[in-house]
């Protein structure tokens, strides 16, 4: 344990600054060796001293809180990694039958959806999962499932439009583009 001086808020912050300068370097060694990445791991020591600092006082050795604080929380942003690359996938590419222009568009088009209703979309009809699995993967409501599928359907035919077909006539294949 730390040798704490007493139990203000001043002397507190001061234990906090002399762990926190000696613990740096060794916490970003880990957290590279975590995340494989200086940005991640600059990111994860930031976050893992923020949540050191506001949990100090209760804290009775350091060092070992600091290494399952570190862990848990890229533990944690892992699985939101995850999450968001598993709803970002587009399938596994277009299929013997499936147009790649029109594919392209209909891409294109969930581009400008929000974020939460383009996965629920792509989830309900690309990945084509139940309401009930959609909404336990997003941690929502089966009922705002349904609801931002009809919305974002809604939002896709208006981007889509009348021109759907026009669009697709329009977007050049890799043999158009070779020269």
């Amino acid at each position: 344990m730390l040798g704490r001086t007493g139990h203000g808020a001043d002397d507190a912050r001061d234990d906090f600054t002399v762990f926190a300068g000696a613990a740096q370097q060794r916490l970003f060694r880990q957290a590279y060796l975590l995340c494989g990445d200086r940005a991640a791991a600059e990111d994860l020591v930031q976050t893992t001293l923020t949540a050191m600092y506001v949990a100090w006082p209760r804290i009775e050795d350091p060092a070992p809180y600091a290494r399952r604080t570190m862990l848990r929380e890229h533990w944690r942003t892992a699985r939101r990694r995850d999450r968001e690359q598993a709803l970002h996938r587009l399938g596994d590419g277009a299929g013997p039958d499936r147009d790649p222009a029109r594919t392209l568009t209909v891409v294109e088009a969930l581009g400008t959806l929000p974020a939460r209703m383009r996965a629920v979309v792509v989830l309900r009809y690309w990945e084509d999962l139940s309401v009930e699995q959609t909404a336990a993967l997003l941690g929502t409501s089966t009922g705002n499932v349904k609801s931002s599928a009809s919305r974002g359907l809604a939002k896709l035919r208006d981007a889509l439009g009348d021109s759907f077909a026009e669009r697709v006539s329009v977007v050049p294949t890799s043999q158009e583009e070779a020269p």
